[in-house]
């Protein structure tokens, strides 16, 4: 299958580059760097060292004996867009291409806005170049879990029935966004969902949780091949972030009480279910969503089981709870289903406290690439409109503080 991946460059895009070329799929990929000069402005690195892409492709090259077609460009610029589809003319497109980050989005009204104009336009253009030059292609569509929020009901994948005054219909669910960011990923949502009503497209959007790990095995030895490893406020997923303050000696720092709950899932994981979809397309004009998630935990859950793997590996930790940043449920029901992957293959690959060990055990390899930068540990971007850092905190209680020295 000719795949075209956009943002190739970034967490998921890079190693899925990797995966699908080892299945034995023409991939190409889409980007703009992006990715490396939005955490550069949050003042963070990746922990993992990053080539430029001229490496990266002649390391590609090199392990897999084939060359990663590259485009360099701006998805919001519709005519390179096209361009791209009449060159590739792709099969499949995966659309990782867009700002993946609600504390990014909500620094300001200009963070806002670019990160709506960003993701909207972009997903519309990809959606009008498939209708006029690949309509037959599966777009693959990276949504959140987040575009959910916290129900105090059972989430189902993307619909559910519902009888209201005597009739029934099945209806998407509703969308409850906490974040900038995630509002653009419900409207995405929709405008896939119409695009393939009017055009007769085919989509998959994928509901995917939290995903955390630094390699994939197609990786190798290779550390030119290593995808980035994000641990700044806006960039660093929950166990990511929890593994590099670990490492660095730095508090485990839960948000608030600490008991959200999310569906969480390893990076190779990520790999396998966005395989999966891309290998068993929908019907010709149908949208249909997958949950994608191993398990899900308990935020405090993961901080104990990043902090006991730490301990385990002399890596002395502790877990102090910090003031949250964001406006959110901290206590709360949560019950999504993920079935349509199972349904389709997905085995889910080892436990997370086996993952994490393998987290730990390549950070403290780049320990001084997250001291450099360890400041950037500690949120000051908060959903008030403020940007002031926050305090340690007791864990069920808001008076205690403790001023960060």
């Amino acid at each position: 299958m000719r795949i075209l991946i956009a943002g190739v460059d970034g967490y998921l895009g890079w190693p899925l580059s990797m995966y699908l070329t080892k299945r034995g799929h023409k991939v190409a990929g889409v980007d703009n760097y992006y990715r490396r000069d939005w955490v550069q402005e949050m003042g963070s690195q990746s922990a993992t060292p990053i080539c430029k892409m001229t490496e990266r492709l002649e390391a590609f090259h090199e392990n897999f004996g084939t060359n990663l077609q590259f485009f360099k460009g701006d998805l919001t610029n519709y005519n390179f867009v096209e361009n791209v589809f009449k060159s590739f003319r792709p099969e499949a497109i995966v659309h990782l291409g867009e700002m993946p980050s609600a504390p990014y989005s909500m620094i300001d009204v200009e963070h806002c806005t670019w990160t709506q104009v960003n993701n909207i336009v972009g997903t519309l253009n990809i959606l009008y170049v498939m209708r006029d030059i690949c309509p037959d292609s599966h777009l693959v569509k990276l949504g959140t879990m987040g575009e959910y929020g916290t129900p105090n009901i059972d989430i189902p994948e993307g619909f559910f029935e519902i009888e209201y005054r005597g009739r029934k219909d099945k209806l998407p669910f509703p969308r409850q966004a906490g974040s900038w960011y995630h509002q653009s990923k419900v409207h995405d949502s929709n405008n896939v969902t119409f695009a393939c009503k009017i055009w007769g497209l085919r989509s998959t959007d994928i509901m995917q949780g939290v995903v955390f790990g630094t390699r994939i095995d197609e990786m190798g030895d290779d550390e030119r091949l290593l995808t980035r490893f994000d641990f700044d406020q806006s960039f660093g997923t929950a166990i990511n972030r929890f593994c590099c303050q670990a490492v660095t000696g730095e508090p485990i720092s839960p948000y608030g009480k600490g008991h959200q709950k999310r569906g969480f899932l390893p990076l190779r994981d990520s790999m396998q279910c966005l395989t999966i979809a891309l290998e068993n397309p929908p019907a010709v004009g149908e949208y249909r969503v997958f949950n994608q998630f191993q398990e899900v935990y308990d935020i405090t859950e993961l901080a104990e089981k990043v902090h006991k793997v730490a301990n385990a590996q002399g890596i002395e930790s502790e877990i102090r709870n910090i003031e949250n940043p964001r406006q959110e449920l901290e206590e709360h029901y949560y019950n999504p289903d993920h079935k349509h992957l199972l349904d389709l293959g997905y085995k889910p690959s080892q436990d997370v406290e086996s993952e994490i060990g393998i987290i730990l055990q390549d950070l403290i390899r780049w320990r001084d690439r997250i001291e450099e930068k360890r400041e950037v540990l500690i949120p000051d971007v908060r959903w008030d409109g403020r940007r002031e850092k926050c305090e340690y905190i007791e864990p069920d209680e808001n008076v205690k503080k403790v001023r960060l020295v």
